[in-house]
């Protein structure tokens, strides 16, 4: 009976250190919850923070993509325009070309069957001739057709271009050219480079020769546009339209210096006629 009550007396001195001991780890427990759930909160901000400023790129890169879309269409709608421009053209060009060669072979058959009929008609008049003041006259007329042959062969030797035009290779030859009548002539000579100079209806600016190789570099401005052509030999001519002509204008090289060119500008009168017409029909 004594020592029941002993041990009861006993028991509660290890309870409560135990309670004790339940406690702080409740509370350790709690505090870790409490540590945890705000790393998660501060982690859920960072990662919505991110997730905005990402799509916010995407959107910027994807509107910057269909920017860049939009100018490759309209780029690719002005390239087509200017293939049909130039289409037209070489259409057009090719018919020319072909015209002026119809024209030169049918004046090579005019010119032998005229030199062919005199020479018929000289041989008939020594033949039914015999004073010798005839015979002089007829020798005259002789030497005439021979000379006047020979011109035509000389012509004949000037170079054409791939248009049909006769491409001058000296003052000579372009004064013989403006005789026909049918283009202005206007020559030129630059001295220096990128030096540009206002040659009739074009300016011209030398960008480099190379006179071992008779070639040359040269920027040329058309209605306010910039082309540049490289490595043209002397001699070769350079085309360009303006606006409203159908009959190219040409640019012609035919001397080459160190740092300095010579050549001209042609200019069809068919071109100036039909510019004077625009102007008037505009006003």
């Amino acid at each position: 009976m004594s020592e029941d009550l002993i041990v009861d007396k006993g028991s509660p001195s290890w309870q409560l250190p135990a309670i004790v001991v339940l406690g702080v780890i409740a509370l350790g427990g709690l505090a870790f919850g409490w540590s945890a759930s705000s790393k998660l909160d501060s982690t859920q901000q960072a990662v919505s923070s991110q997730l905005k400023a990402t799509q916010q790129s995407v959107q910027q890169d994807m509107s910057s993509l269909k920017d860049r879309l939009a100018q490759d269409e309209k780029a690719n709608t002005d390239l087509q325009g200017d293939l049909k421009v130039v289409t037209d053209k070489l259409k057009i060009t090719q018919g020319q070309l072909k015209k002026a060669r119809t024209e030169a072979a049918k004046l090579n058959d005019e010119t032998n069957q005229k030199v062919t009929a005199l020479d018929t008609s000289v041989h008939s008049e020594l033949a039914t001739k015999a004073s010798s003041d005839d015979v002089k006259t007829v020798d005259t007329k002789v030497v005439g057709v021979r000379t006047d042959l020979d011109t035509t062969r000389e012509d004949l030797k000037m170079a054409k271009s791939e248009m049909g035009t006769l491409i001058a290779r000296n003052h000579d030859e372009i004064d013989q050219l403006r005789r026909l009548g049918e283009r202005d002539y206007t020559e030129f000579t630059i001295t220096g480079k990128n030096r540009p100079q206002k040659v009739a209806n074009v300016t011209v600016e030398l960008k480099g020769v190379n006179p071992k190789r008779n070639q040359f570099n040269l920027a040329m401005v058309v209605e306010d546009k910039r082309f540049e052509k490289k490595n043209r030999a002397a001699n070769e001519p350079i085309f360009f339209y303006m606006t409203g002509t159908h009959i190219p204008e040409e640019i012609v090289i035919n001397k080459i210096g160190k740092d300095t060119i010579s050549g001209y500008v042609s200019v069809p009168k068919a071109n100036q006629e039909a510019g004077s017409t625009a102007t008037k029909s505009g006003n």
